[in-house]
């Protein structure tokens, strides 16, 4: 009913292989050295319809995206020791926005990786996975996450509704990667929380994502528009961590010149645009009021500027607050996690 031709495989220079230029690769010892999951993610990755090209460069990018698929899996299972799916996931309208934009970007994906799939496409599976792994996972929302799984306290609505959205991200990466990377997701499979099949090759795609009710305010364009200009905070803290002026990103307090629409949309956050931005303060002025030595950015109506905290740090959260110091019983925290740890727990709504 349906017929997938393949191109040759070749090495590194685009030759064809053979025992008199010696440059035959044996599959039984590739998979021995590499293992078989990242001989099949090769296959996965490469363009069938031309010559699938085999080097020992293309072979290390190949295990480096292992690696991060691998680890990404890694931090989701390690953040659901605990988490009972059944007894402690947040209701849809419950979720945080960060959370609620997670689940929704991860059924987006899962409707394209179907398609692919369908259409055999591999190539094209490989590149999104990754890229999510990369950008939208590792690169803003775990990055965000670590603070408020790490922080709050652990029965709290800020911890779970992150617990919810991890586990949803998790049983729908395990079976994305399942027909590629198969080994790995039955580990991750049998480690999972929650009742399920013996086998993740006895289940179908994913259908349990609670999506939160749609809010025009913090929907897709919303997080897009974080995302950007947190890239453009992240490279004005490179340059100083370059010059030495920081060590990382709680070290500083950055203030952002925006123009009006845009610093509408970053005052919806109020206080919790630190935590996505990973800084220890974060103050939104006019962008009339940005001095001579702003740092321009790519962002429309945005300017920067970045200054080491003089705050000390809190030996809890490590963000540098004003208020470390100023309670007895905790003489070397701030008052945030005073809170989470003696009191009702702080709030969280966005991130």
């Amino acid at each position: 009913r349906a017929l997938l031709t393949h191109g040759f495989t070749v090495d590194g220079e685009g030759r064809k292989m053979s025992k008199s230029l010696g440059n035959v690769v044996s599959a039984r010892k590739a998979l021995n050295d590499l293992g078989a999951d990242i001989v099949r993610l090769w296959v996965a990755a490469t363009d069938y319809r031309g010559e699938l090209a085999w080097s020992d460069e293309i072979i290390k990018r190949t295990s480096d995206s292992y690696r991060r698929i691998r680890n990404t899996a890694r931090f989701l299972l390690s953040n659901l020791n605990g988490f009972d799916p059944a007894r402690d996931s947040v209701q849809p309208e419950n979720l945080l926005a960060l959370d609620a934009w997670m689940i929704g970007r991860s059924i987006e994906l899962q409707q394209e990786i179907i398609a692919a799939y369908d259409d055999y496409q591999f190539h094209v599976i490989y590149q999104k996975l990754h890229n999510y792994c990369v950008t939208d996972l590792g690169g803003f929302y775990l990055d965000i996450l670590k603070d408020r799984l790490y922080t709050t306290q652990p029965d709290s609505l800020a911890r779970r509704s992150a617990q919810t959205a991890l586990y949803q991200v998790a049983e729908a990466l395990v079976r994305w990667i399942a027909p590629i990377l198969s080994f790995t997701a039955e580990e991750i499979w049998e480690n999972l929380p929650g009742e399920r099949e013996a086998s993740v090759f006895l289940v179908e795609w994913f259908q349990g994502f609670t999506p939160g009710a749609p809010d025009s305010e913090l929907g897709e364009g919303y997080w897009e528009t974080l995302i950007a200009v947190r890239d453009a905070v992240n490279r004005e803290l490179e340059n100083q961590r370059s010059r030495g002026a920081l060590r990382g990103g709680l070290d500083a307090e950055v203030t952002l010149y925006c123009g009006d629409e845009l610093a509408a949309t970053l005052a919806k956050l109020g206080e919790e645009l630190r935590f996505v931005l990973i800084t220890s303060a974060a103050e939104v002025l006019p962008l009339a009021e940005a001095p001579a030595d702003a740092a321009a950015t790519e962002v429309a109506g945005l300017a920067l500027q970045v200054q080491p905290s003089e705050h000390e740090k809190c030996a809890r959260c490590y963000h540098r607050r004003a208020d470390v110091g100023a309670f007895s019983k905790h003489p070397t925290l701030c008052g945030r996690c005073v809170l989470n740890i003696d009191g009702e727990g702080e709030q969280r709504r966005f991130a």
